[in-house]
C-alpha cells in the first residue's frame, strides 16, 4: 500500500473512532415509508427523539426508536463513564436506503398476473456530539488565528 492510501487509511481510522454508528438492516417497509419517520428526528436531541418515537402512531417508529436505542449503547462502549446529558447527543444524520425487493405474483383477471413488489429497506444513524463538536470548530479558530498572525 503506498503512502498516501495508508495515511487516508489512518485518518478514516481515526474519524471512526468517534463516530457513533448503528444500522438496521432488510426491515420489512417500504423506503418510502420509512423515510417519514427518519425525516421527523434527523437533527434533533436523542432524549427528545427517543420520546417523539415512543409517542409516534407509525409502525416504523418502533424500528427507529430501537436503531436510536442500538447507537447509544454503541456511544456508552466508546465512552464508558460519561453522560449522555453532559454531553449533548444529537442525531447528526440519519438515512434510509432501499434494500432487497421481493418478487411476488398478484392472480389479475382474465388468466393475467401482476408483479408485487414488497420492498424493504436499510437504515443508518450517526451520533453527533455537540459538546465535542463545538470543542473542535474553536480549536480549528486558534489555529487559523495564530496561522494568520
Amino acid at each position: 500500500m503506498g503512502s498516501r492510501k495508508h495515511i487516508a487509511a489512518e485518518k478514516r481510522k481515526e474519524e471512526r473512532k468517534t463516530q457513533y454508528v448503528a444500522r438496521l438492516r432488510n426491515v420489512p417497509t417500504s423506503p418510502r415509508k420509512m423515510r417519514l419517520v427518519a425525516d421527523l428526528v434527523r437533527g434533533m436531541d436523542v432524549e427528545q427523539a427517543l420520546n417523539v418515537l415512543q409517542h409516534l402512531q407509525k409502525e416504523n417508529a418502533k424500528y427507529v426508536y430501537q436503531l436510536l436505542r442500538s447507537a447509544i449503547a454503541n456511544w456508552e462502549v466508546k465512552n464508558e463513564g460519561a453522560r449522555i446529558e453532559d454531553n449533548e447527543l444529537y442525531i447528526k444524520e440519519i438515512f434510509v436506503d432501499g434494500g432487497r425487493m421481493l418478487k411476488r405474483i398478484q392472480p389479475a383477471p382474465q388468466g393475467r398476473a401482476h408483479r408485487i413488489r414488497k420492498r424493504s429497506n436499510h437504515v443508518t444513524l450517526i451520533l453527533g456530539n455537540r459538546v465535542q463538536e463545538m470543542g473542535e470548530l474553536v480549536t480549528d479558530e486558534q489555529e487559523t488565528n495564530t496561522s494568520n498572525e
